[in-house]
């Protein structure tokens, strides 16, 4: 196992640098990490602070730094100390002034800037949690995305995801004993995406859940029976109404959410193909 120390520099809130992080550690196995967050460093005298705290554990510097004498004062030290660093946004800020024939913006955190974009993802947001598990039928025509499928079959954590992105998303579960409204099949506005998985993986993720909440582990919600039925139940829906259908059984809520994102997206451009 190698341990690493990895130091995060950001003169904003370090998202952009988490994300980075996570997406480049999850190409290595055997590593333990400890992360160092360092948000709002926008003065050498902060700076100053950061850096006794770096010496005393060296490892990998990454930062997000636009202020030129904080950067270059960073990097010098780094280098004293002979440790790394990685400035990542560097050759994107720097391509695309290139291609658009500006100088870059020097504002931190200029992306969390509160913008119409920013007021609508908190609206997709809002609307997400009031329409999750069935709840506000009568709104659902007002939704971009519907999500149906059986009980834990990742319904809430993808339209949360979803609506992080931007997404207005309701789901509903798909019950044998309690068919859904007619209403939901008269929607025209919301694409309307199936969910389902393995049996297996339904049990599993249903018994964790059961043991969670300290209830007998052996119930109908976890017979084999059962859940086939309550499977076949929902594809039948899919198939009777045409609805596209996303095995989520191997794959995590980003890769989930990715591939419905793809689908609104064929979904717009073929009906502004059918527009022209």
């Amino acid at each position: 196992m190698i341990r690493l120390h990895l130091h995060l520099l950001s003169d904003s809130t370090g998202e952009t640098l988490e994300n980075i992080a996570k997406a480049g550690l999850a190409q290595f196995d055997g590593v333990e990490t400890i992360k160092h967050f360092w948000p709002m460093v926008r003065s050498e005298g902060h700076l100053d602070r950061v850096l006794l705290e770096i010496a005393q554990r060296p490892g990998l510097v990454i930062y997000t730094l636009v202020n030129a004498e904080v950067r270059r004062k960073l990097e010098m030290r780094c280098h004293a100390l002979g440790l790394s660093t990685v400035a990542p946004l560097d050759p994107v800020t720097e391509a695309l002034s290139r291609l658009l024939g500006q100088q870059a913006k020097a504002r931190p955190g200029r992306q969390h800037i509160l913008d119409a974009a920013y007021f609508a993802r908190v609206e997709a947001i809002q609307f997400t949690i009031a329409h999750d598990d069935g709840i506000g039928a009568e709104d659902w025509e007002e939704a971009d995305i519907l999500l149906a499928g059986v009980s834990r079959s990742s319904k809430t954590p993808t339209a949360i995801y979803l609506a992080n992105r931007g997404y207005s998303v309701a789901n509903i579960p798909l019950v044998v004993e309690a068919p859904p409204p007619p209403s939901l099949f008269r929607l025209k506005h919301p694409l309307i995406v199936g969910l389902t998985t393995s049996p297996d993986r339904l049990i599993q993720i249903r018994r964790n859940r059961l043991l969670s909440l300290n209830q007998a582990p052996e119930t109908a919600y976890v017979d084999q029976a059962a859940v086939a039925t309550e499977l076949a139940f929902a594809r039948r829906i899919f198939s009777d109404h045409g609805w596209p259908v996303i095995d989520v059984t191997r794959r995590s809520i980003e890769e989930t959410a990715a591939a419905i994102i793809n689908l609104v997206n064929e979904r717009r451009s073929a009906k502004e193909g059918e527009a022209a």
